[in-house]
């Protein structure tokens, strides 16, 4: 009489479809002697599973599984009597169903191997992909995720390809962007009107127009690419003149992390992150002194990160880009590329020929393309790595596994990590976000699971808008989500809350307008998980706060059904509004006149300041300063910020959002331990008065000190003054967890010592490790606070 054998159901929740998990099943049943199936279903991966070691069975699973698999739960329970002969794939329930879509992955190294192997059919083709790597997101159409519903869908796979695809056991089965020279995409180069140029061979002549200074436009993954070599200095003047004055920071790209030494310095987790399969840009710290290869001296054209003490390197992640550096596989053609976002100013990335054309010909001096549309158009990701310290609270993320005393830190959140979702606490109903209008994201939840969407942009611009429309109908459309409410920011001429309102009363769905500060504590709550009253801090430049006024230096207690404006910053005029965030001067005149008095304005100030503005438009400021009809009040932490770079004569001027900020932090002289005076007065609610702050500043100014010493000085002042108002509030409220957010605290240097000093007086601090603490992190927290509100019965 045959021994029964152990039968269980093992459901599997995460992404686990479309990244050859039922294969991987398959093959591993087939490898330990298990008979059963497995099934793709609206819950995930189901498996029935009948054999003598299923313990075994289920470890490797944990273990083993694709590259491109994330299992948040495996959940067994017995199954009934079971008498498979042999372990199937069973037809997909696809009832009711979403997927957990992967994101663009970097190419893997077994087709890097195929590619440059000579004897490979594939050899030198920049399209070369597998089941565990390649394109995603950017060219799904819609779900399930088969090929005839991808932008390969124009493409007829040749036998070859067609036999890999249906082979159980290749590293292609299902891969839906499988192809090959024969049968797939291919490159071509145009002019400036569009129109191909004959050329044998496109990518070795683009390599050379790049050696020549030529400035090229390069179709990648989510988009276009504005391209040159970044060690031609004329060509990087020339692209930063097209920029318009921007000093905006450009992307780069070197063929390997040996080459980035040269220029930067590089962590050992920061070398896994850019690694990674995702393929981020990293900001590194730039290196002192320059680099050098083959005994040949070389540097970094200033031009590329004015007044910034970072560089953003990324590694190649696409077949295309790897050839632009190993063509013809010799040592790498170029040390290192320029290849920021081909867009106009906030304007979404381009991802068509005809646009591209249209927009990018007055820079590009030809276009490299190719023939697979893009269907998503999905930006570069950026972080940095960041020490959490020792103690107090880290992540909570169940889709990335940070070390254990370091964080990654989203600055923009898109390729290589969009769609993932956030796990959130428990199911609750089908909600919204909108977003704030710069850096747009919008968050729609589903089940258990908020989805974020990629960098959207500034939705100021109609482009941006469409954008937003396209990605959000493609995104409900996958995840199967029919949102019954929407939540957006309190602003009434914010873009994103006008299209939200509009939205909403056409589809007669319940709407959330929510406080901007209250929306980003609440993006970290959804991250870890709290509903508890927390104390937040949210610092950024501007929000519209509930009392009509502009916000930005905010203590809040909140907790998902409210918050209570418990401190902030003493608010000063903005001369000009909207100008003087433009130009920081302008408010570190009116932060000198709240400290001084208007009558020692021009006394205090010191003779570059003057020189550098002129008396009388001094003058015209500080009279404006005292006119609230064009200079509103704002406790904004940014504008501080930016206020003190200019007084020092670092940054007077941003030509793009943080400039100033960025450019004060870079001038932190390390291993200063002093701070100014500052006023905290315990009102209800608590102000913090930086007049003293700003008067000490001025005197050491006047003794020569040096900038860097100063810069420092004041962060260690903003750092203690936040430490001594939280630790206010958590002793009169006995709350003991702290959420820190805003944009404000993309400075690393302030956010390190405000979470290493609360954590060691015994508060959890938690931070963001799945959104940008900036104001792409906005429509997680709206979506979590509405979502929350309807399973209360609220509104």
């Amino acid at each position: 009489m045959p021994v029964q054998k152990d039968c269980l159901t093992i459901a599997i929740q995460g992404i686990v479809q479309g990244v050859g998990f039922r294969p991987f099943i398959y093959n591993l049943a087939c490898e330990m002697q298990i008979t059963g199936f497995v099934s793709n279903t609206s819950e995930g991966v189901i498996i029935t599973a009948e054999g003598d070691n299923l313990a075994r069975f289920i470890e490797r699973i944990g273990k083993e599984a694709p590259p491109l698999a994330q299992i948040v739960s495996i959940d067994v329970s017995p199954a009934g009597p079971c008498s498979f002969t042999d372990f199937s794939i069973t037809k997909s329930d696809d009832v009711g169903s979403f997927t957990l879509l992967s994101p663009d992955i970097s190419v893997c190294d077994d087709c890097l191997r195929e590619m440059l192997d000579t004897h490979d059919r594939r050899y030198l083709y920049p399209f070369i992909n597998c089941t565990n790597c390649g394109p995603r997101y950017s060219i799904i159409r819609t779900v399930p995720y088969d090929r005839k519903n991808t932008t390969m869908h124009a493409f007829t796979m040749c036998c070859n390809c067609s036999s890999e695809y249906y082979d159980l056991r290749d590293r292609r089965f299902h891969a839906q962007p499988n192809a090959c020279g024969q049968c797939g995409p291919r490159v071509s180069l145009l002019d400036r009107r569009g129109k191909i140029i004959s050329v044998e061979d496109p990518i070795a002549e683009t390599i050379s127009m790049l050696k020549q200074g030529k400035i090229m436009a390069l179709k990648g993954l989510g988009g276009f690419h504005i391209a040159c070599d970044a060690m031609h200095a004329e060509a990087v003047r020339r692209l930063r003149q097209w920029k318009r004055r921007s000093n905006k920071p450009f992307a780069l790209m070197a063929p390997d992390i040996k080459t980035m030494k040269q220029f930067c310095e590089v962590s050992s987790e920061e070398e896994k992150i850019l690694s990674d399969r995702r393929r981020p840009i990293v900001l590194l710290k730039k290196r002192l002194e320059t680099g050098s290869r083959h005994g040949i001296t070389k540097k970094l054209p200033e031009e590329l990160a004015p007044h910034n003490r970072y560089l953003g390197f990324m590694l190649p992640y696409t077949p295309l880009h790897y050839l632009l550096f190993h063509y013809p596989l010799t040592h790498p053609c170029f040390d290192a590329l320029v290849m920021t976002s081909g867009n106009i100013s906030e304007e979404p990335i381009i991802i068509t020929h005809d646009e591209a054309v249209e927009k990018l010909s007055d820079i590009a001096d030809a276009f490299l393309v190719h023939n697979r549309d893009i269907f998503m158009r999905v930006d570069d990701s950026v972080v940095t790595v960041r020490s959490q310290g020792p103690g107090g609270a880290t992540t909570s993320d169940m889709f990335s596994s940070p070390q254990p005393n370091s964080s990654l830190f989203f600055i923009r959140r898109s390729r290589g990590y969009a769609p993932e979702p956030v796990q959130l606490s428990d199911d609750g109903p089908d909600v919204l976000g909108c977003g704030a209008d710069m850096k747009n994201t919008f968050a729609i939840t589903r089940g258990r699971y908020a989805i974020v969407s990629q960098h959207i942009g500034d939705m100021e611009h109609y482009e941006t808008v469409r954008f937003f429309e396209e990605t959000l109908e493609n995104l409900k459309t996958v995840y199967r989500a029919v949102p019954e409410a929407i939540a957006y920011d309190l602003h009434p001429r914010y873009f994103s809350s006008q299209w939200a309102i509009e939205h909403g009363k056409k589809h007669m769905l319940k709407m959330f307008p929510l406080q901007h500060h209250y929306a980003h504590i609440a993006s970290v709550m959804a991250e870890h998980g709290l509903k508890e009253k927390v104390i937040g801090v949210a610092f950024d430049g501007t929000g519209y706060g509930d009392d009509g006024t502009l916000w930005g230096g905010e203590f809040l207690i909140a907790d998902t059904q409210g918050y209570v404006r418990a401190g902030h910053l003493k608010p000063v005029p903005l001369p000009g509004a909207e100008m003087a965030v433009k130009e920081p001067w302008r408010v570190a005149l009116s932060y000198l006149k709240e400290a001084s008095g208007e009558a020692l304005v021009h006394r205090l100030l010191p003779a570059v300041f003057l020189e550098q503005h002129g008396e009388q438009k001094i003058r015209d400021i500080m009279m404006l300063a005292g006119n609230r009809d064009f200079s509103p009040l704002s406790s904004g932490a940014g504008r501080l910020f930016d206020a003190v770079s200019a007084l020092l004569g670092i940054c007077s001027r941003n030509t793009f959002e943080g400039e100033a900020s960025i450019a004060l932090e870079s001038f932190v002289t390390k291993d200063i331990e002093e701070a100014y005076p500052v006023d905290i007065h315990a009102q209800d609610p608590i102000s913090i008065d930086f007049s003293h702050t700003i008067l000490a500043i001025i005197e050491d100014m006047k003794r020569d000190m040096e900038r860097g010493v100063i810069a420092a000085k004041f962060h260690n002042t903003v750092a203690l003054a936040v430490m001594k108002v939280v630790l206010r509030l958590s002793l009169i409220n006995n709350i003991r967890k702290t959420a820190l957010c805003g944009g404000v605290f993309q400075n690393a240097y302030l956010s390190e010592r405000i979470r290493n000093g609360l954590k060691e007086e015994g508060l959890q601090v938690y931070e963001h490790c799945m959104v940008p603490c900036n104001d792409a992190g906005i429509s997680l927290g709206q979506a979590y606070l509405a979502r929350e509100r309807m399973k209360a019965g609220v509104g």
